[in-house]
C-alpha cells in the first residue's frame, strides 16, 4: 500500500519533460564525446532548453547544429568560424635528437613525467606515443610511423578539442581553419639550444618577422607567432623559415627567392 502510494503521489506531482529537450536532441549528432562538457548529448540537449548552453556548444556539430539548435529554441545562433587542430611540432623522429630510448607504459603523459619531460632532447615537442590519436571520438588523428608524430585528417576534424587536452606537451591546439599557415614549433628556448635538439625548431631567427609584408609575425617567448586576422596566406614566411617550422596548411603561391 505504501508502495502504491508514493508511485500515485509521483504521478501526481510529476513535471511533464520539455518537448523542446527531444527536438534539440534530435538535431545533435549523437557523437556523446563531451567536449561540450555536459554528460553527452542527452546532457547538453536539457542545458541548451535551460539556456545553461549556447547553441553552438557542440562543436561536433558544426554551424549547421548550431542553426538548427538555435531555430528550435527561436534564438539567433552565433556562428564562428571553424576551428581544427594542428600538431604544433615538426620534430620527426629523424630531425629531433633523443636523449634516451623510453620502454614503459606505452601513453604520452606516462612518458612526459620521465626525466627532461620524455625520450626527445627537446622538452617540448611531440612525445609521439599516440595518446591523442587513441583519444579522438572521430577517427581524425592518425600515427605516421614515417615521422612519429600525428597526422589531423582537416575533414574529419570538427574541433571537438578533446586531443588537446590529452596531450601532455600541449602541441595541439586549435587554429581557425582558414588561416594558411601556423608555426609548428612550441619551443620556448633560444636558438642554439633549440638547434641542439631539434633541427626543425623555430630558432626566433626573426627572419618571418621581417620579411613578412602583412607584419602580421611576432616574436613571442622566442617563438614566433602570426596572427591569423592579418595572415592573408602569401606564403613568404614559409619560404623564408631556415628550419621549415613554419607550414602551410593549405596552398600557398609559390614565392621567388630574393
Amino acid at each position: 500500500m505504501l508502495g502504491a502510494g508514493l508511485a500515485f503521489v509521483a504521478v501526481k506531482i510529476a513535471v511533464p519533460p520539455d518537448p523542446r529537450v527531444a527536438a534539440v536532441r534530435e538535431r545533435l549528432p549523437g557523437a556523446n564525446c563531451g567536449a561540450c562538457g555536459y554528460p553527452g548529448c542527452d546532457g547538453l540537449a536539457s542545458a541548451l532548453v535551460k539556456g545553461e548552453a549556447k547553441p553552438d556548444a557542440c562543436s561536433a556539430g558544426g554551424p549547421s547544429t548550431a542553426a538548427a539548435v538555435a531555430d528550435v529554441l527561436g534564438l539567433e545562433a552565433e556562428v564562428g568560424e571553424r576551428l581544427v587542430v594542428h600538431v604544433h611540432c615538426v620534430g620527426t623522429d629523424e630531425k629531433a635528437r633523443r636523449s634516451y630510448e623510453y620502454q614503459g607504459i606505452d601513453d604520452c603523459r606516462a612518458a612526459a613525467i620521465m626525466p627532461g619531460g620524455g625520450p626527445k632532447a627537446c622538452s617540448y615537442g611531440c612525445v609521439g606515443l599516440g595518446t591523442c590519436v587513441k583519444a579522438c571520438p572521430f577517427d581524425a588523428l592518425s600515427m605516421d610511423d614515417a615521422t612519429g608524430l600525428p597526422v589531423v585528417d582537416r575533414e574529419k576534424c570538427t574541433g571537438c578539442g578533446i586531443c588537446t587536452q590529452e596531450c601532455p606537451k600541449g602541441i595541439l591546439a586549435l587554429v581557425p581553419a582558414s588561416q594558411p599557415t601556423v608555426v609548428s614549433c612550441r619551443s620556448l628556448d633560444r636558438g642554439p639550444q633549440v638547434r641542439k635538439a631539434c633541427t626543425a625548431g623555430c630558432i626566433a631567427c626573426g627572419l618571418c618577422v621581417r620579411q613578412c609584408p602583412q607584419k602580421t609575425i611576432s616574436m613571442v617567448n622566442n617563438v614566433a607567432y602570426i596572427d591569423p586576422s592579418g595572415c592573408d596566406g602569401c606564403g613568404v614566411c614559409v619560404e623564408k623559415c631556415p628550419t621549415k617550422c613554419i607550414v602551410a596548411t593549405q596552398d600557398v603561391p609559390v614565392v621567388q627567392a630574393v
